[in-house]
């Protein structure tokens, strides 16, 4: 049974800084591309942040670039997202998601690309 369970989100200040974790289970770590979208109240969920599976090559969306960064340990099965400089319209919930590609440089932006998703960690960006 795949699972993947995000930590690390929270209330912070503007400016302030989270990093969220997500662990995988279940399922080959290193063979999925892992993904970082997001879904603000009343909003569609989003493409936040991608990463290959050989961790590699990366991807942003334009809002959060140079604010965030996305990384992954393959031994440990970990994904993170480093979120820095935090703006009140990062407000969301997070949620991790995993694709399954054959190229190691691939990496998936879409949400009908994931094959497995989390349950979602809540960030709250105060102003």
């Amino acid at each position: 049974q795949v699972q993947l369970v995000e930590s690390g989100g929270g209330l912070v200040q503007a400016g302030g800084s989270l990093r969220l974790s997500c662990a995988a289970s279940g399922l080959t770590f290193s063979v999925y591309a892992m993904g970082w979208f997001r879904q603000a109240s009343g909003k569609e969920r989003e493409f936040v942040a991608g990463i290959g599976r050989s961790g590699v090559t990366t991807h942003y969306v334009d809002s959060v670039k140079g604010r965030f960064s996305v990384s992954r340990d393959n031994v440990k099965e970990l994904v993170y997202l480093q979120m820095n400089s935090l703006k009140p319209e990062d407000t969301a919930v997070y949620y991790c998601a995993a694709a399954r590609t054959h190229l190691a440089r691939t990496v998936v932006s879409t949400r009908d690309g994931m094959n497995y998703w989390g349950k979602g960690t809540l960030v709250t960006v105060s102003s």
